[in-house]
């Protein structure tokens, strides 16, 4: 087997050491010179071994004090899975229910946005159409938790009383419920998942450190004539999501 890399070797020495309690929580590390020392490296490995840990959740960097152990926020589970339909309430609720946490969200809605071209292609339409873009900050026990960016094309709902999201009598009925109340079934979506790093604006509504890991997922719902109806960016941070995906088993 290849060698492990030197920055991941110590990234192992020094998550150890925290799992080990030789630092708790709050302290702050040697210096990147004395921990190369230790380790037999530079200071330039070290750095990407705090970089990776810092980005897993394990260490944070304070701004000219130094890098330090993170305290633990537990990871709140999330579950993909079309079972999480419901027909009142949303699925991020029911997870948090779940798990014992209070759960809310924050949105913004603009509607008549034109669409990008990637949006434009996930959406069937041409760019620059109309589309009624949606953002949410979702949140457990006040804290936030996963990121989301909703598109729907205007000319789908425009007139209608769940043009917007999170207003008129529908509001947060999720995807599925709103589309059925104009009369489109929604008969599945696709997800596709990758991780990342997190941009500067997403690390600042996480609460998160620049360019820590975060899963995005690139999510579309389609109606049961294959038109997409909506398309999501949805992002979650690794270190404090834990993503499950539960499949569904159809029986003759």
């Amino acid at each position: 087997m290849p060698e492990q890399p030197p920055y991941l070797r110590v990234a192992d020495e020094l998550r150890q050491r925290v799992k080990e309690h030789m630092w708790e929580p709050g302290d702050r590390l040697p210096s990147r010179a004395q921990i190369g020392k230790e380790c037999g490296v530079g200071e330039n490995v070290v750095r990407r071994a705090q970089e990776l840990l810092i980005s897993q959740g394990v260490l944070e960097g304070r701004a000219g004090s130094g890098t330090y152990v993170a305290e633990p926020r537990p990871r709140v589970r999330v579950v993909r899975s079309s079972a999480r339909e419901q027909p009142t309430g949303s699925p991020f609720r029911a997870d948090m229910t779940a798990v014992g946490r209070q759960s809310d969200w924050e949105s913004r809605t603009d509607a008549k946005v034109p669409a990008p071209a990637d949006i434009a292609t996930r959406l069937g339409v041409d760019e620059g159409e109309l589309c009624v873009r949606t953002t949410y900050e979702f949140l457990a026990d006040g804290r936030p938790v996963q990121l989301s960016t909703s598109w729907e094309p205007y000319d789908l709902t425009a007139g209608t009383l769940i043009v917007l999201p999170e207003g008129g009598p529908h509001a947060g009925a999720g995807v599925v419920n709103r589309m059925a109340e104009i009369g489109i079934t929604v008969s599945h979506a696709v997800e596709q998942p990758e991780p990342r790093l997190a941009t500067a604006e997403e690390a600042s509504l996480l609460g998160i450190q620049k360019a820590a890991l975060v899963t995005h997922i690139e999510r579309t719902y389609y109606s049961d004539t294959g038109r997409p109806v909506e398309t999501a960016d949805i992002v979650l941070p690794a270190a404090l999501c834990e993503i499950v995906y539960e499949v569904p088993i159809g029986r003759q």
